[in-house]
């Protein structure tokens, strides 16, 4: 069977307990001397999760047992909203996150997410927002979806309709999902009462672009 990508939500009532988050890779060499060299082979983080807090009853189960063979456990992937970064902003606006500079010949533009402080920063790409979520603005002045931009709720790419003049700020707010897959090709499931499940562990785990 081929893995494809389904684009459905892991049901977000059985999310809201889940405990996880990034998740980085970091190669520590120590030296001689006692001093120690770190590096990355990663650009980006992987966000990782355990959803099993979230199953709380028998209907719980059962929504559960039919998403995970729907999906063939780990075989296809599928949405999953994280359930504490999963925003822009909050609210979310147009000029929460910077798509880039117009140019006058660029009209696509990736959506990207930043993380910083004073001594650093991270630009996550954003691969699957929210149909009818993403606000667009160009200098500040907000712009209409379907006139002039659209949205590739698939891969995250906004596209103007007309290309940017050269030197205005393009911003974008949006609610977005992860596209993850489960990390189990098997459910634990004990019955403790008639109408209450638990599930020891339910690993959930971001598939890269």
């Amino acid at each position: 069977m081929t893995t494809v990508f389904h684009d459905v939500r892991y049901p977000f009532s059985l999310a809201l307990g889940a405990s996880g988050g990034p998740v980085r890779r970091t190669e520590i060499v120590a030296l001689v001397s006692g001093h120690e060299e770190r590096n990355s082979p990663w650009a980006h983080s992987r966000r990782r999760w355990n959803a099993a807090p979230g199953i709380r009853s028998l209907n719980d189960v059962e929504t559960l047992i039919a998403f995970f063979e729907a999906r063939h456990g780990q075989l296809h992937g599928f949405r999953f909203r994280d359930p504490v970064d999963h925003a822009s902003g909050v609210p979310v606006s147009p000029t929460d996150q910077v798509l880039g500079v117009g140019d006058g010949n660029t009209s696509e533009f990736q959506l990207i997410k930043r993380y910083e402080d004073a001594a650093g920063a991270y630009d996550r790409p954003i691969r699957k927002p929210v149909a009818e979520s993403v606000r667009v603005a160009v200098d500040g002045i907000a712009q209409a979806e379907g006139t002039d931009f659209t949205v590739d709720t698939a891969t995250g790419e906004v596209s103007f309709a007309i290309a940017p003049a050269a030197g205005t700020m393009l911003t974008a707010g949006y609610e977005f999902d992860v596209p993850a897959r489960f990390d189990t090709d098997r459910l634990d499931i004990s019955l403790d009462a008639i109408e209450a499940g638990e599930i020891a562990d339910l690993p959930i785990i971001e598939i890269r672009a």
